[in-house]
């Protein structure tokens, strides 16, 4: 390795360090691949971490076995593809970041002869938009209440109709599709709109009463949903005695850090004041890693589209590659990008509030949810505490319809929309579970990898995990949850369904009582419902795609047409043979119909 170091080009790119299994340890980036790599080590009387280092870093330079890199045009490339690459791989050593999707915007066009508001994430395009935002929290909530508080144009497709619809019967919209309405009137309710959307302790009484009149009227359901409305978006509202006597406006972003975790601070600025923030924890073992935790903050935050308003940016101290980050975000916004590291006045204000709050918020106590995943950390021997964990199981009965199903569990809550299922085509269960497995390893680009995977099965299978992952350079735990066996037998058919977990430390036999083993078991029980749901489905599908089958002139592509066009088998059986005959043809259609409609029951 030590050779290699020397040969190293003098020119941008990304390296990564990795131990004796081919694990990638560390990802970083460099203007200059040899400078930066030769900085870590005494290349003399023989290769080791500089004592300067903190004991972090010489932690991982001692792991480190061999070292890859790779040569890109300018430090520009070299940010984003280290980005990318921390997000896909998940190296032991780099600070893990959720991921921060710019916040939604509500906007309206006021070139339009009746405007509208509606959510975006990106540009729209038009010469007289007005965004207002972001909004870490409540755009949804806020963009209902102006449509069922004024009588505003409610959908894209009104105006496209010539007749007034239920929203106008409901008085919910005044119908310029069908009535004439005076245009400044209108402007008006949009004003009101707009003044309700920067300002929405103007809105939030007008709910209130409305959920009031709910509650006299007895109708409790209304009034729930909207008293539910009215504390998400007052926890939107910031309670805040800044005021800058301006219309300045700034994106600011604040870290602080102790020995377990760290917290990432975001106050966005708006017309001088407090328009929303939000916050993230991330978990550390050092404080050195400041920069790297400022540098994915904004580049993760602001992606790879120009956001809707672009402001100077504020953070709270300098930090190592904040020149690569301003050219990134240069290109990105089209236009110069201001960071600032404010040294005195108002600004630094606004970063000392920033700061000062991220300080609070590392003082609160881990809840009971995150004390119970640092426990499962510790007890077996995980690289970091599992925030966001997914667990895999597949299902099938003597080799039929085989599936397989991810259920994704973040935030102390299972993710329902990181659910996934599969269709496989191997029989037997290592097979599957090998190939649910490399799917959805081919899908970390587009979906980065959690922090722990839970597989159904024993050592075999764990095994078999984390060499897919070592394979594909991921540095992810994996545990496996398994019953049992005595005299060859789970210990289930023995009348106690006692689970033993396959860990990194080992075969852990717990006590049934215990709150670690009874967490991974919610969620192996979560993935085994998930995949036998999805099997009951394909199984009923397949059953009745191969009666079909017995009909004479139906083939599998005809199924699958009937299917797009239908959606379900039940649709089908209900078609109209008229319909039928122009979708399959007519000797098809007839069988088709005749077999939902034997000729003794019409």
């Amino acid at each position: 390795m030590i050779e290699k170091i020397r040969s190293l080009p003098h020119c941008a790119g990304i390296y990564q360090y990795l131990d004796t299994k081919g694990r990638i340890l560390y990802i970083g980036k460099a203007k200059n691949l040899s400078k930066r790599v030769k900085s870590y080590f005494n290349l003399t009387p023989q290769l080791s971490p500089k004592a300067t280092l903190s004991l972090r870093i010489q932690k991982m330079l001692n792991e480190t076995a061999s070292l890859h890199y790779l040569v890109v045009e300018n430090e520009h490339d070299a940010l984003i593809l280290e980005n990318s690459l921390i997000k896909q791989l998940k190296p032991k050593y780099n600070i893990l970041l959720r991921d921060d999707k710019t916040y939604p915007y509500i906007y309206v066009n006021l070139e339009e002869d009746y405007p509208r508001f509606d959510i975006t994430r990106k540009i729209i395009k038009g010469k007289a938009i007005r965004y207002f935002g972001p909004f870490s929290t409540a755009a949804r909530d806020i963009l209902d209440s102006l449509y069922e508080l004024l009588p505003l144009v409610q959908k894209k497709s009104c105006l496209k109709g010539k007749k007034a619809c239920l929203y106008y019967q409901m008085d919910q919209c005044l119908a310029p599709c069908e009535f004439p309405v005076d245009k400044m009137l209108y402007r008006g309710l949009v004003d009101t709109a707009m003044g309700w959307v920067q300002n929405k302790e103007l809105l939030i009484p007008k709910l209130r009463e409305k959920m009031e009149f709910y509650a006299e009227e007895l109708r409790f359901e209304e009034a729930k949903i909207l008293r539910d409305r009215l504390e998400r978006i007052g926890r939107s509202t910031e309670h805040s005695q800044i005021d800058l006597a301006s219309n300045e406006a700034y994106d600011i972003f604040a870290i602080a850090a102790n020995e377990i975790r760290g917290c990432v601070v975001r106050l966005f600025i708006r017309d001088g004041k407090i328009a929303s923030s939000s916050h993230d924890f991330f978990t550390t073992n050092d404080l050195s890693t400041y920069d790297e935790a400022y540098e994915r903050t904004l580049v993760n935050y602001y992606g790879s589209e120009k956001p809707p308003i672009i402001v100077p940016i504020l953070v709270h101290e300098p930090f190592e590659s904040l020149e690569w980050v301003s050219q990134h975000l240069t290109q990105l916004f089209e236009k110069k990008a201001s960071i600032h590291v404010p040294k005195q006045g108002i600004k630094k204000e606004l970063t000392q509030l920033a700061y000062t709050n991220a300080l609070e918020l590392l003082r609160t106590p881990l809840n009971n949810n995150t004390l119970l995943l640092e426990h499962i950390r510790q007890l077996c021997l995980l690289e970091r505490t599992p925030n966001r964990i997914e667990v895999f199981d597949n299902s099938h009965l003597s080799g039929q319809a085989s599936v397989g199903a991810m259920i994704a569990y973040a935030d102390g809550h299972f993710d329902k929309k990181g659910y996934r299922t599969y269709h496989l085509e191997h029989k037997d269960e290592y097979s599957q579970m090998s190939e649910m497995l490399t799917r959805r390893i081919k899908g970390f680009t587009d979906n980065p990898p959690p922090d722990l995977w839970v597989i159904d099965g024993g050592e075999t299978l764990r095994n078999l995990a984390v060499d897919l992952l070592h394979s594909n350079g991921t540095l992810i735990d994996v545990i496996g949850i398994s019953k049992e066996k005595i005299d060859a037998k789970a210990h289930r058919a023995k009348g106690s369904a006692k689970d033993i977990l396959h860990t990194h430390a080992g075969i852990l036999r717990l006590e049934t009582s215990d709150k670690r083993l009874q967490f991974i078991q919610l969620l192996r029980d979560e993935a085994h419902r998930c995949a036998i749901t999805f099997h009951k489905k394909s199984k009923l599908k397949e059953d009745q795609s191969s009666k079909l089958l017995i009909i004479p002139g139906i083939t599998p592509g005809k199924i699958q047409k009937l299917l797009t066009y239908y959606g379900t088998f039940d649709a089908i059986a209900k078609a109209d043979i008229k319909l039928l005959q122009e979708l399959i043809g007519g000797y098809g259609a007839k069988n088709i119909y005749n077999h939902y409609n034997p000729p003794e029951s019409q």
